[in-house]
């Protein structure tokens, strides 16, 4: 006949440590991934929470949407940001993106 019998392979001689070695690369893959993705989330995660629990009247802030004012009020949710004189907006705390420094809006 053309067709020869195909036999499997015999099992590999290393056991243990055949199989370890072919996890190392998995978990290279993983730790890589941690310290390159993950960890730097999380300090960014922190770094935002303290600057949004540190927001107080007076602070002049830029929301997530772009909006740029001065802190009126602040509660433990919302905080009121005066926009131009007399308009008020009232936004979460989160949506605080950046605290400018002192001075930097003047037209209010």
């Amino acid at each position: 006949m053309f067709i020869s019998n195909a036999y499997a392979a015999a099992p590999a001689a290393g056991g243990m440590m055949g199989s370890l070695t072919q996890f190392i690369p998995i978990l290279l893959m993983f730790v890589a991934l941690y310290f390159l993705m993950i960890r730097p989330q999380m300090k960014r995660q922190k770094e935002h929470k303290a600057m949004v629990e540190a927001v107080t009247r007076g602070d002049e802030v830029v929301t997530a949407g772009g909006v740029l004012g001065k802190v009126t009020k602040v509660s433990d949710v919302y905080v009121s940001i005066e926009v131009q004189e007399g308009t008020e907006l009232i936004v979460q705390k989160s949506a605080v993106t950046t605290l400018l420094p002192k001075g930097t809006i003047k037209s209010l």
